[in-house]
């Protein structure tokens, strides 16, 4: 258990003196301090170790996410080595496979299934290649040099991270030529395996890089994820500043904007509908050959995130026709009921709403009431915890999955501290 440092402090007070209700206040108190104190580890290398929570195993895309509400703090020693830590430790797993999305504190053989087909590594918890697991540590760590503006967190083990991910992103925007990735679950279960003997369903060249797997673990239906590959094109950018600004690196700089142009262009002739009631709408995914399925999950990067990401404005038309869609029931998975009205996910049972969800929605609210009314709902449905869940039951937060995820805390807690810094 690592010890809370003393500037958490700053943030509690922050809270207390701008939330309005003393449930929120309580919630905010809770989980603002739940990632540092149960799920982070330093290393004696200096990397650190974080665990998503009921899991023993780290993930890339959540143990960024788990620790962005520390950003402001940054500027305290603490967290300026705990973000380093993290970054240093995130690329090291890039490194040691950049297909696996979960990783094991040593290289010890636990794993999700063990009788999974792919390429095997000890290193991995699981190899789900997910486009978002290559972008969200390049994302923290940009996020942490706008806020500090130190570049020490680029060191030349990031800048081998920074080429790995390149190497695949451009590698699998032929993944039908290219990729030797592959992989096979035999359970039973449709969205745990890839169809074709791993290699997924038949995809036509468009600019985007494929994804086997959504952020919720689940295989994609069809190959191009459209908001991973809007993550993808807001990092790639990321990578170019890095590489002309501190690493000096031309050829680096030039690979990283060709891949951002090419996937952008991609995502708005092939990721982009005029749906008859919604008009020109970003799809959820689509194959290049003339499929795309309309539809939001609750997982990061979702196409709600968008504009909180970097890819988009907030009041981008297509943007807002999207959101329209997503926060209607023209999205299968946007589930109302008494409790609550929000996006859940085909990764958790029908009617679940996600508290990253709704969190998100607040976050790309354009007023503070919207924002206020999303905070008072996730903190009615904590089933009396103090704590934010994984999905619940839209008339029933007593019913829900995960009592201890990390991620879904510091996304209430980033939430709140939006609302509170921008009153």
């Amino acid at each position: 258990m690592a010890v809370i440092p003393k500037c958490m402090d700053k943030l509690t007070a922050i809270a207390r003196q701008k939330l309005p209700d003393e449930k929120l206040r309580a919630v905010f108190e809770k989980c603002i301090t739940n990632t540092w104190e149960t799920t982070m580890k330093r290393k004696e290398d200096g990397t650190v170790y974080i665990i998503t929570g009921d899991i023993d195993a780290m993930w890339l895309r959540d143990s960024a996410m788990q620790v962005k509400p520390y950003l402001h703090l940054v500027g305290n020693p603490e967290v300026d080595q705990m973000f380093k830590g993290l970054v240093a430790r995130q690329m090291m797993y890039i490194q040691i496979d950049p297909y696996a999305n979960a990783f094991n504190e040593y290289d010890n053989g636990n794993c999700w299934e063990k009788n999974d087909i792919t390429q095997y590594n000890p290193w991995n918890w699981e190899r789900k290649y997910e486009i978002d697991s290559l972008c969200f540590p390049v994302y923290i760590a940009y996020e942490y040099y706008l806020k500090s503006g130190d570049k020490s967190i680029f060191t030349d083990a990031c800048r081998a991270g920074f080429a790995k991910i390149l190497e695949v992103f451009e590698t699998e925007q032929d993944h039908e030529n290219k990729s030797a990735y592959r992989f096979e679950r035999h359970c039973g279960i449709e969205t745990e395996t890839l169809q074709r003997e791993g290699k997924g369903r038949l995809t036509g060249y468009t600019g985007m890089t494929w994804s086997g797997f959504r952020p919720s673990d689940d295989a994609c239906t069809y190959g191009y994820l459209v908001p991973s590959n809007m993550l993808a094109a807001v990092i790639l950018g990321h990578i170019a500043d890095v590489a002309q600004h501190v690493f000096e690196d031309e050829a680096m700089r030039a690979k990283a904007e060709t891949l951002r142009a090419q996937i952008t262009e991609g995502i708005y002739q092939y990721g982009v509908i005029d749906h008859p009631k919604f008009g020109k709408v970003f799809v959820y995914e689509t194959d290049g050959l003339g499929n795309h399925v309309i539809m939001d999950d609750a997982n990061l990067p979702s196409l709600l995130s968008a504009p909180y990401f970097g890819f988009c404005d907030i009041d981008d038309e297509i943007y807002q026709n999207t959101r329209r869609m997503l926060l209607s029931t023209e999205n299968p998975y946007f589930f109302s009921g008494s409790a609550a009205s929000g996006i859940g996910s085909p990764h958790t049972p029908h009617e679940y709403i996600w508290h990253i969800a709704l969190s998100m929605q607040g976050l790309t609210s354009k007023t503070a009431a919207e924002k206020l009314a999303v905070l008072r709902t996730m903190a009615a449905t904590d089933a009396g915890t103090n704590m934010m869940h994984e999905g619940f039951h839209k008339d029933d937060p007593a019913k829900f999955t995960r009592e201890w995820f990390s991620w879904a805390n510091s996304m209430f807690c980033e939430l709140a501290l939006d609302y509170c810094l921008h009153q």
